[in-house]
C-alpha cells in the first residue's frame, strides 16, 4: 500500500475514534480511493487552514499525526487525483474538496480546481468558477441536508472540464484547417498528383500474383480516398468470425496488382472473440507504429469481429505524424462504411465485454 492511503486508511480510523459523529464521512473518503484508485485520494494538514499558507503544494505524507492536526469542529479538506471520461483518460485533474463541519447535515461540500492546466491548455478564469459553484448554481449538482455528495461533485466536474476540453481541441482543429485553407490551390495540385499514382500503380510493370477470391462469407467495403501531398490512403473493412479468415483476406487483395503495388498494401489490425476468447494481432506492414495504432482505434471503438486494413500509396512527400492521422481516419470511414459502428451502438448495453 503506498505511502499516501496508508495515511488516508490512518486518519479515517481516526477520525471515527475522535469523532464518531464523523463516521460517514470517514466511509465516504474510504469509498473515493477505492472508486478513483491508489494515491488518489489524499487527505491535507489542518495546520493548513491559515490564510498564509500555500494551498496550492500537496501535503507531506510523512506526517506523524494520524489526524494531521484535525479537531473536532475543523473542516475536512483532502485532494482527489483524477482523469477526465473516455477518449481522454490520459489527461489528469487534480481537486481539491473541502467538507465544511457541518456536513453532510447542512453544508454541501465545497471543490475546487487545483489544475492548471488540462492537457496542453491553460485554465481561464470561468472554469475556476465554474467549479467553484457546483454545488450552489445550474448547472450543477442538486444537493439537499444529508446527501453524501463528493462522489457526484467529482463526476459532474469531470464533465465540466470534458466539454471544456473539446471546446479546446475544436478551436484548436478550426486554426489548422483554416491554415490548410490557404494552401487550397497547392492541395488541389497534390490531389490531383495522387490521382496519378494510383492510375500508374494498377499499369505498371510486374505481374500480378493469380487472383486469390475472397471467402464467400466475407464482404469487404472500402472507404473513400484520403489524399496528401501526393500520398493516397484507402481503407478495407469486413466482418470475421475466425482467426483463420484473416490470412485469405490478406491474400485476397494482395492478388490486386493496385493494391499489391502500393508501398504499404496491407496495414492491419484485427479482433475476434471466438467461444469466449479474444484473439487480436495486428502489422504495420512497414509503416512503423501504424498497425498498432489501428488496434488501438478498434480497442477504444469497442469493436470485436472486426478486420480493418489500410492501404498507402506514397508519394514521394514524406507527412511526418500526419500519415498516422490518415490511417486511421481511412479505417473510421472503412468502419463506418460497413456499418460496424452502428452495429456497435445497437448493442444492448447489459451485454458489455467484462
Amino acid at each position: 500500500m503506498s505511502t499516501y492511503d496508508q495515511q488516508l486508511f490512518a486518519f479515517t480510523a481516526a477520525l471515527q475514534d475522535a469523532d464518531p459523529d464523523r463516521a460517514e464521512v470517514a466511509i465516504e473518503l474510504e469509498a473515493l480511493q477505492s472508486i478513483y484508485g491508489e494515491n488518489s485520494v489524499r487527505p491535507w494538514s489542518a495546520t493548513r487552514r491559515n490564510a498564509d499558507q500555500d494551498d496550492s503544494r500537496p501535503p507531506s505524507p510523512s506526517v506523524a499525526d494520524s489526524l494531521l492536526g484535525w479537531l473536532p469542529g475543523d473542516r475536512i479538506r483532502f485532494e482527489v487525483l483524477t482523469t477526465l471520461t473516455a477518449p481522454h483518460e490520459a489527461v489528469q485533474i487534480r481537486l481539491l474538496v473541502t467538507l465544511p463541519s457541518a456536513y453532510p447535515a447542512s453544508s454541501p461540500p465545497q471543490l475546487q480546481l487545483l489544475s492548471r492546466y488540462i492537457g496542453d491548455f491553460g485554465v481561464d478564469a470561468a472554469l475556476f468558477g465554474a467549479i467553484m459553484r457546483t454545488y450552489i448554481a445550474h448547472p450543477g449538482v442538486e444537493w439537499n441536508p444529508g446527501d453524501v455528495a463528493v462522489f457526484d461533485g467529482i463526476e459532474h466536474v469531470k464533465g465540466v472540464l470534458g466539454e471544456w476540453y473539446n471546446e479546446r481541441l475544436s478551436l484548436s482543429l478550426a486554426r489548422h484547417l483554416e491554415h490548410e485553407q490557404e494552401h487550397e490551390a497547392a492541395l488541389q495540385k497534390h490531389k490531383s498528383d495522387a490521382e496519378n499514382v494510383l492510375e500508374a500503380s494498377s499499369e505498371v510493370a510486374e505481374a500480378a500474383s493469380p487472383q486469390v477470391d475472397l471467402p464467400s462469407d466475407i464482404k469487404l467495403f472500402e472507404s473513400e480516398p484520403i489524399m496528401d501531398r501526393k500520398s493516397v490512403f484507402v481503407a478495407r473493412a469486413c466482418t470475421i468470425t475466425d482467426p483463420a479468415q484473416v490470412p485469405l483476406i490478406i491474400q485476397h487483395l494482395l492478388s490486386d496488382r493496385k493494391i499489391a503495388r502500393a508501398a504499404h498494401p496491407v496495414i492491419r489490425a484485427w479482433r475476434v472473440q471466438v467461444n469466449g476468447i479474444l484473439h487480436q494481432d495486428n502489422d504495420d506492414d512497414g509503416e512503423t507504429a501504424a498497425g498498432g495504432r489501428l488496434a488501438h482505434l478498434l480497442q477504444i471503438l469497442g469493436l470485436t469481429n472486426v478486420l480493418v486494413v489500410v492501404t498507402r500509396y506514397f508519394g514521394g512527400i514524406h507527412l511526418g505524424p500526419d500519415r498516422f492521422k490518415h490511417i486511421n481516419a481511412a479505417a473510421r470511414n472503412a468502419i463506418e462504411a460497413a456499418g460496424l459502428l452502428d452495429d456497435q451502438t445497437k448493442k444492448p448495453k447489459g451485454n458489455k465485454r467484462k
